[in-house]
């Protein structure tokens, strides 16, 4: 019995359809982007896992070098200002959030544009998008998710 293109596709495509599109992050991953200064996002923009923090900072990826900016701090007009870190189930991180008095917001040291939206700042990044809480009484509620990886974590204030 020959079989046919059109057997031949379903059986691919029942196949594909099988295979769980949710990646989670594993221990080797984690330590991976901690030894290479890579997080998820900047490693999908070129930050090389297999390089040393120090090769990578020199290719333009990590930039513990430079002097950090001023802090703003979170205050009742403002509670999303600060340093942020998205954090996977494992720990490792994702991304580094820093937002500014005026609510300006850089991942990984790219400015991306912020909305506030039920009671909350939103933003994205690639398939990434973050929410923190503008209520800070309310603890665990500031979480990231990639709709592609299908991976979500909380957002932690450093």
């Amino acid at each position: 019995m020959k079989a046919t293109p059109l057997a031949l596709a379903a059986v691919a495509l029942v196949a594909l359809m099988a295979q769980s599109s949710a990646f989670a992050i594993n221990a080797k991953y984690a330590q991976q982007l901690e030894r290479s200064g890579c997080t998820q996002i900047s490693e999908g923009q070129g930050c090389d896992i297999t390089k040393t923090k120090a090769e990578n900072a020199k290719a333009g990826f990590v930039n513990e070098a430079a002097a950090p900016a001023p802090q703003a701090k979170s205050t009742a007009a403002n509670p999303y200002a600060g340093q942020w870190v998205a954090k996977s189930d494992s720990g490792a991180t994702v991304a580094t959030i820093r937002i500014d008095a005026k609510e300006h917001v850089w991942v990984n040291g790219k400015q991306v544009k912020a909305k506030r939206s039920d009671g909350g700042l939103m933003f994205k990044t690639g398939t990434i998008t973050f929410r923190i809480q503008g209520d800070r009484r309310l603890q665990g509620e500031d979480s990231w998710n990639d709709s592609d990886a299908g991976t979500k974590g909380q957002i932690v204030s450093e």
